[in-house]
């Protein structure tokens, strides 16, 4: 009795195991589902940790990293379009001839802010450089050389004291005012003359030389910018003709022996140079 009684319960326990199994499967999505909701929102913590909250200070530095990045892109682009026009300047030179470029304009001489008429000029092969005294490295460079090419044209036998009459013309005319230009140009050489002028009256003369030239709009005098522009000497004859120019890549020397080139076939021409100090 005892070991039937036993069987039959055994036997019972299984068929109940069977059945709980059974209903164990049919409950299974609902066992789970609370894991699961679990789980989705743990992601999005975690996604929202990995992104981080959003906050008025990472609006800010994310427009203002945008607009960092348009400047940056159309300065370039300006520099781009620069440095094309002066390629396209230096192969028209080699290729078809002198481009027509200088004419005559009337500025203002900063060491003593009286007119500078270019008929006073007239008879002097003149180097020309345009720049503005904020420029950080590339002007003062610039003017360094022309500085020493015209030293190296006091001390040559075969050129005259004041053969060649350095020039610097502002492009900046908003900061670079008549005392300014004239302490600057202090810096280099003693012959050399610093013009000034108005903002039309610069343009104007820019416009003459073809000289590319951009400045941040509507700013005052206190406000810091720089100014993009060419990078070119221009070697103009005695009668305001332009000759050559010179890139920021052409050496002293180089520029020394193309002016005397110059000078020497203009003289053996007949042409006749003032030499008197202007």
């Amino acid at each position: 009795m005892t070991s039937r009684f036993v069987r039959v319960n055994l036997g019972n326990l299984g068929s109940l195991s069977r059945s709980f199994q059974k209903a164990s499967q049919n409950r299974l999505p609902a066992t789970f589902a609370p894991r699961r909701f679990y789980a989705t929102t743990e992601e999005k913590m975690r996604t929202k940790s990995a992104i981080g909250p959003f906050t008025w200070k990472a609006a800010t530095v994310f427009i203002g990293t945008g607009i960092a990045t348009l400047i940056y892109f159309d300065r370039e682009k300006k520099k781009s379009i620069q440095l094309r026009e002066e390629k396209k300047i230096q192969e028209k030179s080699k290729s078809y001839g002198k481009p027509k470029l200088g004419g005559p304009f009337k500025l203002t001489n900063a060491a003593n802010n009286e007119e500078f008429d270019s008929e006073s000029l007239r008879g002097r092969f003149h180097l020309i450089y345009f720049g503005f005294t904020h420029c950080p490295d590339i002007c003062p460079e610039e003017l360094d050389k022309m500085s020493e090419v015209v030293e190296a044209t006091k001390k040559d036998k075969e050129l005259g004291e004041h053969a060649l009459v350095p020039i610097f013309i502002t492009c900046d005319p908003r900061r670079d005012t008549a005392p300014i230009v004239k302490e600057y140009v202090k810096d280099f050489h003693p012959d050399l003359i610093g013009l000034t002028g108005s903002q039309e009256e610069i343009k104007k003369v820019a416009k003459l030389f073809r000289v590319y030239v951009s400045s941040p709009p509507a700013l005052s005098e206190d406000d810091d910018y720089l100014v993009d522009h060419s990078i070119f000497f221009y070697l103009m004859s005695p009668e305001g003709v332009f000759l050559d120019c010179y890139s920021q890549n052409a050496t002293p020397e180089s520029v020394l022996t193309s002016f005397k080139k110059h000078y020497q076939d203009y003289v053996e021409q007949g042409g006749q140079v003032n030499d008197t100090p202007l």
